[in-house]
């Protein structure tokens, strides 16, 4: 292991605003890169929340999203304010925003501009449908990316509307794609021996992550014309797998689909007949009979305690686990063991729990030097260290509210 984090030296200028291109500058912060949140003189980013006192508020949001983050103030709707900008893109290797389409080139600050002021420079565009294509132009949120991608149609029960998942699925997943793409940019410049030296455009529609992860369901359709339902919680290939609740009111998700851990689980359960009953011997006989078969095992489930079926199914090795709230992930050793949850000091708000630094590098492991911090907290270091601006130059931008 080395103290050296593995995106030391590499500079990020995040622009955008909320989640699906901030979070990609997040990933790379929680491994080293420094990056400067430009944000709007006043409010901030829309992520911080509700201002409070006059100042910009800290949600908890921002205080996960924000992390590793240095926070300056600039109004890029003034002109002072993409000159100055400017000055900071000669500075960066990546500049990451999620603006509708054209407004950066109303800006004067477009990729041809960028590319010219620094020609290393790493461009990462996300919008909701992309800079390209008929529907470029209009607005893109998670929720409406989750259905246009195909993700949220299937997702929930069939007798009931498609069901949007509690999280922002669309905007994180797109997240990482935009940080993975990234990585893979800097990589083309730099790479010993391959490496280009050049920066280049990267451009990823906001429903473009979700649609990757829908697997073959434009293949099955491509092929036998067949569109995936609803099904609930099931899964439509191999049975028994589901949701089921407990006696004393929690839930648990088991998946035995195949041929040996059907075994397993019938003995587990006291109903080692039914691994032998011809009409779930096989998984193409249980899968026929899924209703009935997770008939017998939520009865069985619904008589049981959540500790009495753990014992017994992960002491048969069946695929099993529980339904955590927040609460249950506060206590299980198992989050703790792996540091999945980090309490970070912060100088206002004493200790502030987050999720922890994912992937885990065991040599050259993420950190989170700290939350989300105050909006223009390092106004100071940037404008006066990096752009080596004036005291007066500082306080013209000040009065003209650039900063």
């Amino acid at each position: 292991m080395t103290n050296q984090l593995p995106l030391a030296g590499i500079r990020v200028l995040d622009i955008g605003t909320l989640i699906a291109g901030p979070f990609a500058a997040t990933m790379l912060g929680d491994f080293g890169a420094e990056i400067i949140k430009v944000e709007q003189p006043g409010p901030g980013d829309a992520l911080r929340g509700t201002p409070e006192n006059g100042k910009a508020a800290r949600s908890g949001n921002w205080l996960v999203e924000g992390r590793n983050k240095k926070s300056i103030t600039l109004d890029l709707r003034q002109a002072a304010g993409q000159a100055v900008l400017k000055e900071l893109i000669a500075h960066a290797d990546v500049l990451l925003e999620n603006f509708t389409p054209g407004t950066l080139e109303k800006w004067n600050l477009g990729w041809d501009v960028v590319h010219k002021l620094n020609p290393r420079i790493v461009m990462t565009r996300v919008s909701g449908y992309g800079q390209k294509g008929p529907y470029a132009k209009r607005s893109g949120y998670d929720r409406i990316a989750l259905g246009f991608s195909g993700y949220m149609y299937p997702t929930g029960f069939p007798d009931r509307f498609p069901v949007r998942p509690a999280f922002p699925t669309a905007d994180y997943n797109t997240g990482t794609f935009a940080a993975l793409a990234t990585m893979f940019a800097l990589y083309a410049r730099d790479a010993a021996g391959t490496g280009s030296g050049q920066g280049q455009l990267i451009d990823l529609g906001l429903y473009e992550a979700p649609f990757r992860i829908t697997s073959d369901m434009m293949t099955q359709y491509a092929r036998t014309g067949a569109i995936r339902e609803r099904i609930g919680n099931r899964n439509p290939t191999f049975a028994p797998a589901g949701t089921f609740e407990t006696k004393d009111g929690r839930y648990v998700q088991i998946a035995a689909g195949g041929d040996g851990v059907f075994v397993r689980l019938a003995n587990a359960i006291d109903r080692p007949e039914l691994a032998t009953d011809p009409r779930y011997a096989k998984a193409r006989d249980r899968q026929a009979r899924a209703d009935e078969l997770e008939a017998l095992l939520a009865e069985w489930i619904g008589a049981h305690d959540f500790a009495d079926i753990e014992r017994r199914l992960v002491g048969a090795n069946v695929p099993f686990g529980g339904i955590y709230t927040a609460a249950d992930i506060a206590t299980d050793p198992h989050f703790a063991a792996r540091d999945n949850l980090a309490t970070i000091k912060d100088p206002e708000l004493g200790d502030v729990v987050m999720p922890g630094v994912v992937p885990r590098l065991e040599g050259t492991p993420g950190r989170i030097a700290h939350a989300g911090p105050p909006i223009g907290a390092h106004n100071d270091e940037i404008y006066r260290g990096l752009l080596k601006k004036s005291d007066a130059a500082l306080a013209e931008l000040a009065k003209a509210k650039v900063i």
